[in-house]
């Protein structure tokens, strides 16, 4: 077991910068993805949250938390060292990206999604698992 890493890597040919916590084993425990020039978040999914919507939610709310927030990278991420433009992370600087990133995905699907049962206002806010209690009882 190692202790968990904040980390960032590029992918130049999607224009993407990746950040991750990892946890003990080295798998992805917070993910934030941001693309292009305007450095518009794409993920900012978080294994906690995943982990609670599988135990006390449904499928639906699954989806809304992904169409939302992306989807958790899964698998190891020993390696990330020698990839592109590969640098570690304070756990501030992965904090301050991650708040700014939920933030704006928020606001993003606030403007695109109707609030209501259906829609992802439940969501809003989301900042911990505190946030995801609502989840299991909204309508898919």
């Amino acid at each position: 077991m190692t202790p968990p890493t904040r980390f960032r890597m590029y992918y130049e040919d999607e224009d993407l910068w990746l950040h991750f916590e990892t946890d003990e084993e080295g798998w992805a425990a917070r993910h934030i993805e941001i693309r292009g020039k305007d450095a518009r978040p794409v993920t900012a999914a978080s294994l906690d949250e995943v982990l609670h919507l599988r135990d006390h939610a449904d499928v639906p709310a699954m989806l809304r938390y992904e169409h939302r927030y992306g989807v958790l990278a899964e698998g190891s991420l020993d390696g990330w060292q020698g990839q592109p433009h590969a640098a570690e992370l304070t756990a501030e600087e992965f904090d301050r990206l991650r708040t700014e990133a939920r933030r704006a995905l928020e606001a993003r699907a606030e403007l695109a999604e109707p609030a209501g049962p259906a829609g992802l206002a439940g969501l809003s806010g989301l900042t911990g698992l505190a946030g995801l209690a609502g989840l299991a009882d909204e309508a898919p």
